[in-house]
């Protein structure tokens, strides 16, 4: 009956019987036989399909196995007369090998080539920044401890030089000796060090590797180590800190010291110096333009032998002798550093104003005239009034023309005991004749301090704690009056203050000196 039925009867029976409770159950039983039936046919045909292929797949074998039988027949028969054409057949193999051993060759060229190229492909370069380390103390004795640790396989390597130098072991010095002169003679200087150096990491090697070598191209020369003390109070902790920076600053100058001889030697600040070196140059640029190579690595040989191990010898016991005659030590003495020009320049410039002063001096006593009154009639003012009104000057005292505007400064006056008199923030002038300074508390002008430049027996740079890095920010000025220096401090333009102060000081001097006599 589910076949007779058409498409259009199975809802005509429901809207005919909608009013029985059976209609729905009816038709989804016959939606659920029909779902059964189409998954039944969809299996059989699927096992139908599998045995069709499971046949196809074992007729192919059966093919392929005969086949291969075949030619297993056949190959046994064909060898004896295939022997020329397998001669023939090689040449084209060769030809086959050859052809794919060049397209090998090829890709392998291309790749490396490729390799390379993506090498030098110009990449934009990446700004690192490193992060630096805060201040420690720890930190800084640390890496103070450390540099000294891996400088000192060199400072040893050089104080050995030296002692083989100053033929501390007289055997070692002269043996050494006649082995560097005869390796110089017949031209092996350079195999010798080479094979020295060999010898010192071979010897490196063994002792890396746990043997017990203590034996040394040239004589040791040991000094005692202190062990380092773990427990240290604070006083001693501080006193540690100041000498590690105690000698990180000599390191520091003495590095800018050998800096800056070298700079002046090229820069010809000292003309007859420089001019033996231009003079030396030239004569070794013809010398290697002449003579053969040869002839002039035996003369170096041995002049460095003779000057290292007789000449220098010599200069060490007599001084006067490397004073007079070693050319090299006297111009490395002779060379100035940047600060010893500094001083040299205001050493000259001191010496010029003296002799302005006193030339000047014979004209000074004439009469100015009117340029002179109309100069006096123009005052400096500062923050409290006309500059000859706040410090009780006369009219003609003014500011030079360095110092304006004054340098802002604390006056540390330590012959009190008063927090308030002992500290005094203010500005510091300089006049022709006086050494002004006005406080910049509000008060009677008890306050401010003036100092006649006559009086001080005594001027120079000063630093007030002696604990911070630098030359210090302050200038002590000494006077009859003070039992201690009166220290201005906290000054940001110190050197340039002191300068002017001790200018105009040598200025007033020289001419109350020749004036006297």
């Amino acid at each position: 009956m589910t076949t007779g039925f058409s498409n259009r009867q199975p809802f005509q029976l429901i809207i005919s019987l909608q009013n029985k409770g059976y209609v729905t159950l009816f038709y989804l039983d016959k939606e659920e036989e029909l779902r059964k039936l189409r998954e039944e046919t969809n299996a059989e045909m699927l096992r139908q399909e599998l045995e069709k292929e499971r046949q196809r797949r074992l007729e192919l074998e059966q093919k392929v196995n005969e086949v291969l039988k075949a030619r297993m027949e056949e190959v046994p028969a064909a060898q004896q007369p295939a022997k020329p054409q397998t001669q023939a057949n090689g040449t084209g193999n060769l030809d086959k090998r050859s052809h794919t051993i060049c397209s090998r060759l090829q890709k392998w060229f291309c790749d490396k080539f490729g390799e390379y190229v993506e090498d030098f492909r110009f990449q934009p370069e990446e700004n690192t920044v490193e992060t630096e380390e805060p201040l420690s103390a720890r930190r800084l004795t640390e890496n103070m401890r450390r540099l000294k640790r891996g400088a000192k396989p060199v400072t040893n390597f050089v104080k050995n030089l030296s002692a083989l130098s100053d033929w501390y072991s007289i055997y070692t010095s002269a043996i050494a000796f006649i082995i560097y002169m005869n390796a110089v003679w017949h031209g092996w200087a350079i195999p010798m060090f080479l094979f020295l150096a060999i010898l010192r990491l071979s010897l490196n090697y063994l002792i890396a590797r746990g043997w017990r070598i203590q034996w040394s191209i040239v004589p040791e020369v040991s000094e005692p180590m202190e062990p380092p003390k773990e427990d240290l109070t604070v006083s001693e902790k501080f006193q540690l800190v100041l000498d590690v920076a105690q000698k990180a600053q000599n390191l520091f100058g003495k590095m800018a010291d050998i800096l800056e001889k070298i700079k002046n030697l090229f820069m010809w600040v000292q003309p007859e110096i420089t001019q033996k070196l231009y003079i030396t140059l030239w004569a070794a640029f013809i010398a290697s333009c002449f003579l053969p190579y040869r002839i002039i690595g035996l003369a170096m040989g041995l002049y460095a032998g003779i000057k290292f191990f007789l000449i220098d010898f010599i200069f060490k016991r007599c001084p006067r002798l490397r004073a007079k005659y070693d050319t090299p030590y006297i111009i490395w003495t002779s060379l100035p550093t940047d600060p010893q020009l500094k001083e040299r320049s205001n050493a000259t410039v001191s010496r010029r104003l003296q002799t302005a002063a006193s030339r000047s001096y014979v004209g000074s006593s004439a009469p100015t005239g009117i340029s002179k009154d109309e100069d006096t009639s123009r005052f400096h003012t500062t923050k409290r009034g006309n500059f000859h009104e706040v410090f009780n000057l006369s009219e003609n005292e003014r500011p030079l023309a360095v110092c304006e505007n004054g340098w802002r400064c604390c006056l540390i006056n330590r012959d009190r005991k008063m927090p308030t008199d002992y500290i005094r923030n203010g500005v510091l002038y300089v006049t022709e004749n006086y050494l002004c300074f006005e406080s910049s508390k509000s008060g009677s002008s008890k306050r401010n301090k003036v100092i006649k430049l006559t009086d001080i027996t005594d001027i120079q740079k000063y630093k007030v704690l002696s604990v911070l890095p630098g030359s210090g920010m302050g200038i002590a000025v000494s006077t009859p009056s003070t039992q201690k220096p009166l220290v201005f401090g906290a000054m940001v333009h110190r050197d340039e203050a002191f300068e002017t102060i001790f200018n105009q000081y040598v200025k007033i001097t020289s001419a109350s000196s020749s004036s006297e006599s």
